[in-house]
């Protein structure tokens, strides 16, 4: 992927049966991370273990063809760059499960489980702008709050593949507040979007 020297436009579309093709050529043969195909909190944790790879994809896939649009893509020039999974909290099998991440209050919340950016468009505030996204996307399916659980890293040297579900401080420049902290690394943030 080529990365023009020009401001980055982004557009953003609901992931669809007819785009599945763009999520499989910026996820890549190792489906975005390490066999993973944004399946990690959609299934209990042996499920996913051992689906990495095909299997997870095939779930992927039919989750995708079912709908409703499980997350949005973000392209640049005509092409994948971006992945945001954002759904109802209620899908999220493995999030439901959490202590750490447990529900601070009684309200619906959806929320941001995953974000994938190709490398070479990393570190150029396309995660800032899918989480942005990603709340007008959920507020159209009718969410009042989008929730996410970013990590905070104890310094700006973390490896991309632990920061799947953002950085802290993306979500800060998208708006997003903390509302609870159930770790020191782990917190929970919200944007209130209806």
């Amino acid at each position: 992927m080529a990365v023009a020297s020009a401001p980055l436009t982004i557009e953003f579309a609901p992931l669809t049966a007819e785009r599945w093709s763009d999520v499989e050529r910026l996820f890549g043969l190792r489906g975005a991370c390490a066999g993973c195909w944004c399946m990690a909190w959609r299934l209990r944790r042996g499920e996913w273990e051992r689906g990495k790879g095909r299997a997870n994809r095939a779930a992927f896939r039919r989750l995708v063809r079912k709908g409703p649009p499980p997350g949005i893509l973000g392209y640049a020039d005509g092409e994948a760059i971006a992945w945001c999974a954002v759904a109802p909290r209620s899908v999220y099998v493995q999030l439901e499960r959490s202590r750490v991440l447990k529900p601070i209050d009684d309200e619906p919340v959806w929320s941001v489980s995953c974000l994938f950016v190709a490398r070479t468009y990393r570190r150029r505030g396309v995660s800032v702008a899918m989480l942005r996204a990603a709340g007008a996307f959920a507020a159209s399916y009718g969410a009042r709050i989008v929730e996410g659980y970013p990590v905070e890293p104890a310094s700006s040297k973390m490896a991309d593949a632990f920061a799947w579900t953002g950085t802290a401080a993306a979500f800060r420049a998208a708006g997003y507040e903390e509302v609870a902290r159930g770790s020191p690394k782990r917190p929970i943030m919200r944007l209130h979007v209806g």
